[in-house]
């Protein structure tokens, strides 16, 4: 069991690793590649996260494979299956259906084309490359790690292992690229984009585990894989422009 001086210092050391790497990051940027320098100051801060995603994934998958994070995760599946009302199953098998490829990917698409048809090309390889590459990292991770689903309590079958949960990584993923492409194309409407994807991807998180299909492990790891993809293409293409991006700073 981590004491909360462990926890405290796990937290100061993940810190300290982001900006460090921040650091190395524009270092490296200014030596190397100084057209990159006025867009890493300007997304300050969507960098600093996207590092932050990376450190904090990492963490959690170290913990996973090492078996560490055991405790934690039946105590928080305990605290869930105990404090959430039975009643609310159906709603959150609801929220759950709507981080399923069934609901993703056909949104997507749709949202993709209107896109391309309003002549926001990048917003729409945005939306559609991170949908697309969210199952496709999932079924990686699925594959090499191989964790068994939670078994405290009886609950749906689902394909695949328990690392990382599917669902969540997928809304994380979709609903990170529709804010960012809000972002771009109505800037003042970016805070208010990016606050519904974290409540969406938040609740589709906590289905995961009120169903009991997953460990907080899961979902906490696909939040952070989901939520960088985008974030990653957005970045890149304003790097490879040599310019900031035309959003607003909302990450």
């Amino acid at each position: 069991m981590p004491t909360f001086f462990e926890v405290v210092a796990d937290i100061a050391k993940l810190g300290l690793f982001v900006a460090c790497a921040y650091v190395a990051l524009a270092a490296w940027s200014r030596r190397r590649r100084p057209q990159w320098t006025e867009p890493l100051s300007k997304r300050r801060i969507a960098v600093l996260g996207l590092l932050t995603l990376v450190v904090s994934a990492i963490k959690v998958i170290e913990d996973v494979v090492t078996k560490d994070s055991g405790f934690v995760d039946e105590t928080v599946m305990w605290l869930v299956r105990d404090h959430v009302p039975a009643a609310l199953n159906g709603f959150f098998a609801a929220v759950t259906r709507t981080g399923s490829a069934s609901v993703l990917v056909p949104f997507a698409g749709l949202a993709a084309a209107a896109l391309l048809v309003a002549g926001r090309r990048f917003e729409a390889l945005l939306l559609a490359a991170s949908t697309v590459a969210a199952p496709l990292l999932v079924y990686v991770l699925k594959a090499m790690v191989g964790r068994a689903r939670p078994t405290l309590w009886e609950a749906q079958w689902y394909w695949g292992s328990s690392f990382p949960s599917g669902h969540t990584l997928s809304t994380a993923a979709f609903a990170t690229a529709a804010a960012l492409c809000v972002a771009r194309i109505r800037p003042r409407y970016g805070n208010l984009a990016m606050l519904i994807a974290f409540l969406w991807t938040g609740l589709v998180a906590l289905s995961r585990l009120v169903l009991g299909v997953h460990w907080p492990s899961d979902v906490l790891a696909a939040i952070c894989l989901g939520a960088f993809i985008p974030l990653l293409v957005s970045i890149a293409f304003d790097l490879r422009q040599g310019r900031p991006g035309t959003a607003h700073e909302t990450t």
